[in-house]
This record gives structure tokens, C-alpha cells and sequence, in this order.
């Protein structure tokens, strides 16, 4: 282990960290808050401070390995989280330290579930620091880092490997920090592309743009307690299309600007993408159109609740804890399923489950043709066995997590649906899950423990779970 270039790069990520928060500290001066103020710029000064002296040091050997990117993507996310979070203790805004914890690390990994029983009552500046770090988290801070500044030569991908979400990453051109430009760009165009169309529906600027990097980053913080409910439709709307376009692989817009739209539209994991968000809102219309007005309000609300949690933003328009058992049971699912490979969502994936899918196919057509020798293919392209091998793994290691996981939040002695929906909507990256974790509830009524349960859960399901278990390996800290 390489542990010099690791903690080089993340005085790095201190020094990102405190620049990004200019930002909402501008927003404090605009509103006129000394207090948010304060609290702004001694977290600043915290992260200026110790990044400058981490940096000043420069390692002698600078390349690193994937067990480097790994660490490193790891140490980042658990950083930025708890130096996030001092804003929120600083203020007065969130007292308890794992309360604060537990708010930040929802919002970095995009999880979007709140420990806040009311919202409204919080500083602007705050307000906005707390959906700004869904649209830094959304990218990740580490893709960010990349654009701005090369930090290992040809090893850059590493760190792109490690905190890509999907089973694969691939560069869109040769150079790692061009892609992640490329990535970034795509990523600022259309959440200002958003935060116009909101604007347009006469959407207040600053709700605009906390809603628009909530939507970015699928993560799902509201500055209103309802959410999105008191909301006009048309705006509603809005939101529900961005957040799906968000769901998509990068690659596939990447694809339209270099007018390659055959092999844009001809990816697999984004047809199959719509095509679940498809079924799933007409099935979804026809259970619950009884609870509505009429066909088109019914089609509104699930097209708005299957956009949200298919991309595990966590937005709501309404209370699904009401709806019918099938059309909850539809959420739920979709809980698991997730976005596209390469996009801001969470979830499994459904390219890992759509390669999962085939392989079990393979398995029983081998059991009918014993000579045969099948092959998983996507998109037209054999699949290698190293990405089968290592996403049967994955859902190996995510089942594990899951069950243990639900275990011990058990303890708290909340009913099952609780404890289920809680640990699937934070390992997922969702937010709200049911019953008391609906969308009109909080996470609040969890003990410290169970938090801490639930903040790995958050952890561990941004950063696809490897990255974050190797820092509980031996042999990871060997130095070579």
C-alpha cells in the first residue's frame, strides 16, 4: 500500500472541499445569516488548513494501484462526510454529532434521507449546503478532483474505477482527465438546462437550483417538508423528466454529441431502463387510479414516484404509504433495481441485473445442451467472464450486507417494513422507504446505533461496497 500518495490526494480533496463551500457561503451573506456565516468559514478554515499541510509534502512515488484507488475513494467519501458535517453542528442546526453525520453522508451519497423533522426552519445558506453536496456527490468528488487536476499520470483510472457506480467504467476518450471533464460538463449543462425549465414554471431561483442539484445528484433533499407536493404540476413534471434523463449512462449523451446515435439508442441498459419505468407506471396508474381525481392524475403521480425511485432520488408528490399493496410492492422493487451503469443513480444497476438475467438463461440452457458452450452477451458484445464473475460476487456481498444489516437495525424493535424499507432505501441510496420511513416521515426514530448501520448502508451502496470493505482487510495496509 502506497499510503503517501493516499493521503497526499486527500489533503486534496480537503482543499476541493473548502473551495466548494464558497458557495453556500456567499449564499449566507446574501441572506444575512452571521451565524451560517461563521460556520462556513471555520469548516473552511479546517479544510484549507489541513489540506495545505497534507499537500505540502509531496510523496516521491506517485503511482498507485487499484487497492490505492480503492482506499483512497473510501478514506474520500468517509472524510468529506464528517468534515461536512460541521457545518450542520457549527450552526446549531443539528447538535448531535452522528445526527449530523448521518445528514451529510445522505446527502454525499444521494441517499436523500433526513433526520429533519422540519426543514422549513433552516438557515438558507444551510439549506443549500444540504443540496449541494447531493450535486457534488452525485458526479463524485473524486471525478471532480480528476477534471481539475491530474494526481497519478496513467494510474488516474483507479480512482475513476473505484467510484464509478456500475460493473465497469470505461474512458469516453484516452485521457482520464478529459473524461472527466467530458463527464462534468454533461453533468453542469444539464442541471442548468433544469434549473431554466423551473424557472420557466415560475419556480423561485433558489428553490430552482436546490431542487435541480437535488434532482442531478438523484438525490432527493427538499427545502419544503412535503417535498415536491405543494408544487404545480407542470413543475412536478419537470422534475420527474430530469430525473429519469439523470438515471441514464453518460456514455449515451456522449454518444448523441458525437452524433452517434445508432450506438447511443442501441445500448441495451437504456432500453431496458425505460422499459421498466414503463411497465411499472402503467401498472402502477391502473392500481391506484381509484385514489385520484381521474386517469391522467393517477398517471401523474406514479409516472413522478417511478421516475424518483427507480433513480433513487427520493422526491415525493404524494404519500405511496397509502397506495394499494401491489403499487408499493412495485416501489420496492424498483428500490433494488435502480439506474443506469455510469449515471448519478443508485441501486444494483440494471445492466448488473440484466447481465445477472442472461447468466442464469445460459446456466438452463446449459443443463439441456451439456456441450454447449453459451456466452453472455450486451449490446450485441460477448460479456467477459471477469464482469460475470465479479457481479455474481457483488450481489453475493450485497445480500450479505442487506441481511445483516436488517438484523441489527432490528434491535431497535420497529416492525419489519420499517427496518426492510429503511436499510433497502439507504443501501440503495434512495430515501424515503415505509410505513415509519414513508415519504412524509423521517429516519429519526432510530437509535444512534442503528444510524451508524444505516450511514454504512449510505456508504457502502455509493461507493458499490468493495471499496468500503477493503478498508476492514489486513493485507490492504501492507506496504510494498
Amino acid at each position: 500500500m502506497n499510503v503517501a500518495i493516499v493521503i497526499y490526494i486527500l489533503g486534496w480533496i480537503l482543499m476541493c472541499e473548502g473551495a466548494l463551500m464558497i458557495l453556500p457561503l456567499l449564499v449566507s451573506l446574501i441572506y444575512m445569516e452571521p451565524h451560517a456565516f461563521q460556520s462556513f468559514v471555520a469548516t473552511m478554515a479546517i479544510c484549507l488548513g489541513l489540506g495545505l499541510l497534507i499537500i505540502h509534502r509531496k510523496p516521491k512515488n506517485r503511482v498507485f494501484y487499484l487497492r490505492e484507488g480503492f482506499v483512497t475513494t473510501a478514506l474520500s467519501w468517509i472524510v468529506i462526510s464528517i468534515i461536512g458535517s460541521l457545518p450542520f453542528i457549527f450552526s446549531c442546526t443539528i447538535t448531535d454529532p452522528i445526527c449530523a453525520l448521518f445528514e451529510t453522508v445522505s446527502g454525499f451519497t444521494t441517499t436523500g434521507a433526513s433526520i429533519l423533522k422540519d426543514v422549513e426552519i433552516l438557515p438558507r445558506s444551510i439549506l443549500f449546503w444540504r443540496s449541494f453536496t447531493h450535486w457534488i456527490g452525485g458526479m463524485g468528488v473524486l471525478v471532480f478532483l480528476l477534471m481539475l487536476k491530474p494526481v497519478s499520470g496513467a494510474s488516474n483510472v483507479n480512482l475513476m474505477k473505484a467510484e464509478s457506480p456500475g460493473p465497469q467504467v470505461e474512458k469516453l476518450v484516452p485521457k482520464v482527465q478529459l473524461t472527466a471533464k467530458i463527464l462534468y460538463l454533461i453533468y453542469i449543462a444539464l442541471t442548468i438546462i433544469q434549473i431554466l425549465f423551473l424557472l420557466a414554471g415560475k419556480m423561485p431561483l433558489f428553490d430552482a437550483v436546490t431542487t435541480a442539484f437535488g434532482t442531478a445528484g438523484t438525490g432527493g433533499f427538499s427545502i419544503k417538508n412535503d417535498s415536491m407536493t405543494s408544487y404545480s404540476p407542470y413543475l412536478q413534471n419537470v422534475v420527474t423528466v430530469f430525473m429519469i434523463l439523470f438515471g441514464v449512462n453518460f456514455t449515451f449523451y456522449f454518444l448523441i454529441l458525437q452524433r452517434k446515435l445508432r450506438r447511443a439508442f442501441g445500448m441495451e441498459e437504456v432500453r431496458w431502463y425505460l422499459l421498466i419505468i414503463i411497465v411499472a407506471v402503467i401498472v402502477i396508474t391502473f392500481n391506484t387510479r381509484g385514489l385520484y381525481e381521474n386517469l391522467g392524475s393517477a398517471f401523474q403521480q406514479a409516472f413522478f414516484q417511478v421516475g424518483s425511485i427507480i433513480t433513487t432520488t427520493g422526491f415525493a408528490t404524494t404519500d405511496f404509504n397509502l397506495w394499494p399493496e401491489a403499487s408499493k410492492t412495485v416501489l420496492v422493487l424498483l428500490m433494488f433495481v435502480g439506474a443506469c451503469a455510469g449515471s448519478t443513480g443508485g441501486g444494483i444497476k440494471v445492466s448488473r441485473l440484466v447481465i445477472l438475467c442472461k447468466t442464469v438463461r445460459k446456466e438452463l440452457r446449459h443443463f439441456l445442451h451439456t456441450q454447449s458452450v453459451g456466452k453472455v452477451t450486451s449490446g450485441g458484445k460477448i460479456v467477459p467472464h471477469e464482469i460475470v464473475r465479479s457481479i455474481n460476487v457483488f450481489m453475493i456481498t450485497y445480500v450479505l450486507i442487506f441481511a445483516l444489516s436488517v438484523l441489527l437495525v432490528g434491535f431497535d424493535n420497529h416492525d419489519l417494513i420499517t427496518n426492510f424499507t429503511a436499510v433497502a432505501a439507504t443501501l440503495n441510496n434512495v430515501g424515503p422507504g415505509l410505513e415509519l420511513v414513508g415519504p412524509i416521515q423521517n429516519f429519526s426514530l432510530f437509535s444512534d446505533g442503528a444510524k451508524l448501520i444505516l450511514i454504512f448502508d449510505m456508504l457502502a451502496g455509493r461507493l458499490e461496497l468493495f471499496p468500503l470493505l477493503l478498508l476492514f482487510l489486513k493485507d490492504t495496509w501492507k506496504r510494498f
